[in-house]
């Protein structure tokens, strides 16, 4: 399709502390004992896109990321790490890289999606349309586990969030109008010449941008270059072309009213009666895409448009812990053809090198990685226990995820929580809805719920 792909690969994101450290960036978080970046490689792809660059804030982090891309990609895809400055924003990543983009449309991924829509639909879309910037949309995900609240209780049901208020044409096909749903507070504003050109606006709630954006490049850079205070795509970028689309011979003076906060109101009067005019003086462009394809005044207009996923798929960005317990619960759950593993008869994934004690249980939607011990008369439920972990006697571990070479010792009952790499929990430890820095050692016979382990 001749689309160079960037990856937008983050570094140590203070949203996922303490599941971050220095040895594992935001990229290399696991999910069913894999990297969340080997899930959009591989989703990539999956779309014959294989021309990479991977961005990665701070060196240190691009490091990880590239000796980890060096050993799994070998052959497969052709994959540069750039590293850029940490804390510059998307946007600000973008332009640090800005004389690596060469092609005419560039597609932009989050680093930390997992999913099964084919980013190619939205490549494809970008291209029928000729549009400056194309979003992917996709339906609101539910966050916690099926059976609880959070990530241990019973008593609460799943309710999809509402980050992104959205704005359609009647067709689907532009994109009208976007902003978080957290900025809303009673009021908003639109674009009166959007709504003049468009006649009517179709307000979503139960749909999100899925950070994954096809741009023309030159668009994308005269942006950039000249808006030097915007740091991000989503907040700063988007909804800056989205606002400005119907910029033209047609639409201008009433645009620069409405940006500059000037002008008098007859001539806006006047403006809108014209294109109100034109557009129905002809009666087989009476709609919103017709106009842009009509021809009418295009010198400075762009469209801005929209791919929104089929309901089916699945899509979850790892972008907080619950996320990061919610998709590692269902890419061995409900959703785990996007895992890569085959799965036994019992629904549950059990490496052929672990052990397990007498009269020990591995239910359903479960897997034990490379290597790990588990003892006598353990219950694990639910979970993702990584490689050569040491688990004693005794043990329930319910709704969790347990990362490489921890060490869970007798007596210990972990529910709705995360164990790094390399945590010690000593004997007889209770946790509930916790999380455990990589290293850090749980003091035996102590019980703790909602609490967070860290070294400060």
């Amino acid at each position: 399709m001749d689309f160079q792909v960037v990856i937008l690969a983050g570094g140590f994101s203070s949203y996922l502390v303490p599941l971050v450290s220095k040895e594992v960036p935001k990229a290399l978080l696991p999910v069913a004992n894999r990297p969340v970046l080997s899930y959009v490689l591989d989703l990539l792809e999956s779309s014959n896109l294989k021309d990479l660059i991977v961005v990665v804030e701070g060196e240190d982090a691009a490091l990880k990321v590239g000796g980890w891309i060096s050993s799994a990609c070998v052959d497969r895809l052709h994959v540069e790490v750039a590293a850029v400055a940490e804390n510059v924003g998307t946007a600000g990543a973008l332009r640090a890289i800005a004389h690596h983009l060469t092609a005419k449309d560039i597609l932009i991924v989050s680093g930390d999606i997992v999913s099964d829509i084919p980013p190619g639909a939205v490549a494809a879309t970008h291209r029928r349309h000729d549009a400056a910037v194309t979003v992917m949309l996709c339906a609101q995900p539910v966050s916690g586990p099926s059976e609880s609240g959070g990530s241990g209780g019973k008593d609460k049901t799943k309710k999809p969030a509402c980050d992104d208020i959205i704005g359609l044409d009647s067709l689907k096909q532009f994109l009208l109008y976007i902003a978080k749903g957290t900025e809303i507070k009673k009021d908003t504003r639109v674009k009166k010449s959007i709504l003049c050109a468009a006649g009517k606006m179709e307000i979503r709630s139960d749909l999100m941008d899925s950070h994954i954006y096809a741009f023309k490049r030159a668009v994308l850079q005269e942006v950039l270059d000249q808006k030097p205070a915007f740091r991000s795509l989503k907040q700063d970028v988007l909804p800056y072309l989205v606002r400005t689309q119907l910029r033209s011979d047609v639409f201008s003076d009433q645009s620069n009213v409405e940006e500059n906060g000037n002008g008098n109101g007859k001539n806006n009067m006047q403006n809108n009666e014209v294109v109100l005019s034109q557009i129905l003086s002809n009666a087989s462009m009476p709609s919103f895409h017709q106009v842009y394809e009509s021809g009418l005044g295009t010198r400075k207009t762009h469209k801005c448009c929209v791919y929104i996923a089929d309901e089916s798929k699945y899509f979850v960005r790892l972008n907080s812990i619950q996320a990061f317990m919610d998709v590692n619960r269902d890419v061995i759950g409900e959703s785990n053809h996007l895992s890569g593993y085959s799965f036994s008869a019992h629904h549950n994934i059990v490496h052929p090198s672990a052990e397990l004690g007498s009269k020990t249980t591995v239910g359903p939607h479960c897997m034990l990685g490379e290597g790990s011990q588990v003892g006598d008369k353990c219950s694990v439920k639910r979970s993702v226990i990584g490689r050569h972990c040491r688990i004693g006697s005794n043990v329930k571990i319910v709704n969790s995820v347990v990362m490489d070479h921890a060490t869970i010792g007798d007596g210990c009952s972990i529910q709705g929580s995360v164990i790094c790499s390399n945590a010690q929990l000593q004997e007889r430890v209770t946790l509930r809805d916790c999380q455990v820095e990589a290293g850090y050692v749980v003091c035996a016979g102590s019980e703790h719920k909602g609490e967070t382990f860290a070294r400060k």
